[in-house]
């Protein structure tokens, strides 16, 4: 399977080019992200020396309540300026005292989204490992009709996922990806655990809003120390933000290789029925008067 990136490469491409162009020149890019998120490449007050990129978040007050600014601060340091109109996060770049390391930069940059999103994972796995254990979940809408739960137990922390599946099949078909994370785990033992429920919210959600329907599954990823440990916790925070578009991605691509499949199978029918048709035979007859004709 085929995972999808953690940073945007539009954004990382476009600050590469800028960065190491001799000339500066003017940039007014708007991008769009996974999870309604929009990026904005500009120069502030159409000075080209400088570059802001902004990001608009919907969820994020969201994950304010669980840190986001303190980490955006710790990683972005000086370069964190005023927020854009319209925008949640900018970032404020000049061009003519950009540090050594660039190429550093242009990746922290490209994980701007991913770095909100690491804020609300970064609490509960500290939390848990110095047995802070608090009943109260984080709770980011981070779709108009979908949410993730983030609680932490003594040796675990859950993450729910909630989605949408718009088709009566991509239920079908997101069953059939469950399971096959579920045979995951038995060919490694250090995979996550990984449940999936349809229409009903599992029990960890009970008394919360959580959303039923037959169009709506609940996937659960249950995390241990060696997935949250500070050597570990990059690497699955960078897998477990991207699930649902991961999920999603997915079903889109099992249903276009479907299709493929029934077009192409449907060609080679009709090129049999055509094989198949019989031919016509055609007599030639002849008048009295010795003219011919065809009669078929």
């Amino acid at each position: 399977m085929i995972l999808l990136e953690f940073h945007n490469r539009i954004v990382e491409e476009t600050l590469r080019a800028k960065f190491s162009a001799e000339k500066h020149e003017a940039v007014d890019i708007t991008v769009a992200d996974f999870d309604g998120v929009l990026f904005h490449i500009s120069n502030p007050g159409g000075d080209k020396s400088k570059i802001t990129l902004s990001a608009s978040i919907k969820f994020y007050g969201d994950l304010q309540q669980h840190g986001a600014d303190q980490l955006l601060k710790r990683v972005y340091g000086d370069f964190l300026t005023e927020p854009e109109s319209g925008y949640d996060v900018t970032l404020l770049f000049d061009l003519t005292q950009l540090p050594q390391d660039k190429d550093k930069l242009i990746k922290d940059a490209a994980l701007l989204k991913r770095n909100c999103f690491a804020s609300v994972f970064e609490k509960y796995f500290d939390a848990q490992a110095k047995g802070q254990i608090d009943d109260a979940k984080a709770i980011i809408h981070y779709r108009d009709d979908e949410t993730m739960y983030v609680s932490a137990q003594k040796d675990r922390i859950t993450v729910i996922f909630s989605t949408i599946f718009k088709d009566d099949d991509d239920v079908i078909i997101g069953k059939v990806f469950m399971q096959e994370f579920r045979e995951g785990r038995r060919a490694s033992t250090t995979a996550p655990q990984v449940l999936f429920k349809h229409r009903e919210p599992p029990s960890e959600l009970d008394g919360t809003d959580a959303r039923v329907g037959d169009n709506v599954g609940y996937v659960t990823f249950v995390l241990f120390p060696r997935h949250t440990s500070v050597k570990a916790r990059d690497n699955t925070i960078d897998l477990i933000h991207t699930f649902r578009d991961y999920l999603h991605y997915h079903i889109k691509c099992s249903k276009a290789y479907l299709h493929c499949r029934m077009r192409a199978r449907t060609a080679a029918f009709l090129k049999v029925l055509n094989r198949a048709r019989p031919e016509l035979k055609t007599t030639e007859k002849k008048t009295a008067q010795g003219k011919s004709f065809v009669r078929k």
